[in-house]
């Protein structure tokens, strides 16, 4: 469920969106991933709320500000929270990673 809700915020982005991981050609791309599931709100021992907690990764060779920009609109508008956010470079492929992770709370009552 939360992948298509994170595939389906980030429609029409412009750049590849993967799940995980990107096997492409493109020089900017986003993957993202679920790094915590987790009951936030139980009424009578039955959840009520799952809290899905996700990175968004952006990749590229160059400036991804305004894919950045994009993304968190994007994502934000869909009712994910941003929680956190960094920059990293990686020495190896040359390639600038930007990590967004974000917060999305989905009501189990009536779906």
């Amino acid at each position: 469920m939360i992948n298509k809700t994170v595939m389906g915020a980030l429609a029409g982005i412009g750049v590849p969106v993967s799940f995980q991981t990107y096997d492409g050609n493109e020089s900017v791309y986003i993957t993202f991933f679920e790094y915590l599931q987790k009951g936030e709100d139980y009424s009578e021992d039955e959840e009520e709320i799952t809290g899905h907690y996700i990175q968004v990764d952006v990749w590229s060779k160059g400036d991804y500000a305004d894919i950045v920009n994009a993304a968190k609109e994007k994502l934000i508008s869909a009712g994910f929270t941003r929680k956190s956010e960094y920059d990293l470079y990686e020495p190896d492929t040359k390639v600038y990673h930007h990590v967004i992770r974000l917060f999305y709370a989905e009501n189990q009552i009536g779906g």
